[in-house]
């Protein structure tokens, strides 16, 4: 994968050396509809508290068990 990422890279390098080539970046806009349904605060809050403890709660776990992981047995 890397390899083909080094491979455009050197690719869009040696169009721009070329004088006359000019190399244009634009940004697409992606349009949408207004929402159907309206998702109220209360929502948002339980959806951001239950991302959160998915993903710090395992890692909280075991930071504060680390002692007992240190040890053999």
């Amino acid at each position: 994968m890397s390899g083909l990422f080094a491979g455009l890279l050197r690719a869009r390098r040696a169009l721009a050396r070329r004088p006359g080539v000019m190399i244009q970046q634009r940004a697409s806009s992606i349009r949408g509809k207004p929402p159907k349904n309206k998702i109220g605060p209360a929502k948002t809050m339980f959806v951001l508290t239950v991302m959160t403890l998915t993903i710090l709660g395992p890692a909280g776990w075991i930071l504060s068990h680390l002692d007992e992981y240190k040890t053999r047995r």
